[in-house]
């Protein structure tokens, strides 16, 4: 009973992370404001959460493999908690941002370790199940979380919204201090043989196929606004109705992957960049069509989401024998490749128009699909070979 309950809890707790690191996109204006400082300058606040998650993911996760796993998790969610109280608290960004910068460095220790405990409570048939529910955290918090934190906000202060943040956090904690038995590791994986997973070709297309994947979403999600606004011509009003209905069918879609997942993981995963592909062909064709893209928009939601499940499961199944390391790995690279197609996208946004910004989006989901292809390839010429080792 307590494992099936703990599976909605760890999710609960992705949702607050996701929140925290978010949901401040929503509210820059009220924090340029609060603090006397240009948005532009509030935006650091953004880049450097995602920089900080980059690049210590993989080595906090190494440094904490040999700690009591719900150690791990009540820390790392505790600190996000306190953090979101230092936000709705301080009166100095020098803080703020001091305060953005610790959280994002146990960022990807929860994650990784929420996964991976995820996995162990349940049948290994039922794996592939237990981390989409976890990762429905993610939708739910980019669903609901950044716009009720947006709302809390606007509409009454935001320090209320980050005490928001805090709250859904706190209530982590304790579901996971009450819930979660202590998970001791008994058998440590030595830094050695978690690293040692880099040594294969394989691994390394897996990374860069999941590095691409995330490109080639965030692309063009991360100009939604500007996409829907300048070729489809929707008031503001409109735009956050298509952007909460984008998060809405997220949570449908991450459960369709799901259960693609669950009956093979690798047609899945060569479907998916082909899938967005096709979307983002669709969306240039009625972009200047305002009722056939509010239907584009839904489809578009619905196959985003999947990007999340995919991934992870791509860079699991490549990574059996150090799991954590590989979570570690796989947000690491997804939010470098959230920071490539974020910064291509805004060079094709500059340089060719906003309509052509979906062709930066094709580039790099046809990039993805070479690398899974290319990682595919490598297994069956080791397995023709009659290699027994992971490649």
């Amino acid at each position: 009973m307590k494992s099936k309950l703990l599976i909605p809890v760890l999710a609960l707790g992705v949702f607050g992370i996701i929140t925290t690191e978010m949901g401040i996109i929503g509210v820059l204006p009220q924090v340029s404001d609060k603090f006397g400082i240009s948005t532009s300058d509030a935006g650091w606040l953004v880049g450097v959460f995602a920089l900080v998650v980059a690049v210590t993911g993989p080595f906090t996760t190494l440094f904490t493999s040999g700690i009591n796993r719900k150690t791990v998790l009540l820390v790392a969610i505790a600190v996000f908690a306190v953090s979101n109280v230092v936000y709705a608290s301080t009166s100095s960004f020098e803080v703020m941002f001091a305060f953005r910068i610790i959280p994002a460095v146990v960022h990807p220790v929860f994650f990784a370790v929420a996964l991976a405990s995820a996995v162990r409570l349940v049948p290994p048939e039922e794996a592939t199940s237990a981390v989409t529910k976890v990762f429905a955290g993610v939708t739910v918090g980019f669903a609901f979380g950044v716009p009720l934190t947006s709302y809390l906000a606007e509409n009454l202060s935001v320090s209320t919204a980050f005490v928001f943040g805090a709250v859904v956090n706190a209530l982590a904690f304790v579901g996971i201090l009450v819930l979660l038995p202590s998970a001791p590791v008994a058998q440590r994986v030595s830094y050695g043989a978690q690293v040692g997973i880099l040594r294969r070709p394989g691994v390394w297309l897996t990374i860069l196929s999941v590095t691409f994947v995330f490109a080639a979403m965030f692309s063009v999600y991360g100009y939604f606004a500007e996409y829907l606004g300048e070729v489809t011509g929707m008031s503001g009003s409109w735009i956050s109705a298509m952007l909460l209905a984008f998060g809405v069918v997220m949570i449908f879609g991450n459960f369709v992957f799901g259960a693609l997942l669950g009956k093979s993981v690798v047609r899945t995963v060569v479907a998916f960049p082909l899938l967005y592909i096709l979307v983002y062909v669709v969306i240039y064709l009625v972009g200047p069509y305002f009722a056939a893209m509010t239907v584009a928009v839904l489809v578009w939601g619905v196959v985003h989401s999947g990007g999340l499940v995919i991934s992870q499961s791509w860079m699991g199944r490549d990574s059996v024998d150090a799991p954590e390391f590989g979570n570690s790995l796989f947000i690491s690279f997804s939010n470098l490749g959230i920071t490539l197609g974020a910064a291509t996208g805004g060079l094709f946004l500059t340089h060719l128009g906003t309509r052509q910004l979906v062709w930066a989006g094709v580039l790099f989901a046809a990039l993805a699909l070479a690398m899974i292809g290319a990682r595919l390839s490598l297994g069956r010429v080791h397995k023709e070979n009659g290699a027994k080792v992971p490649v």
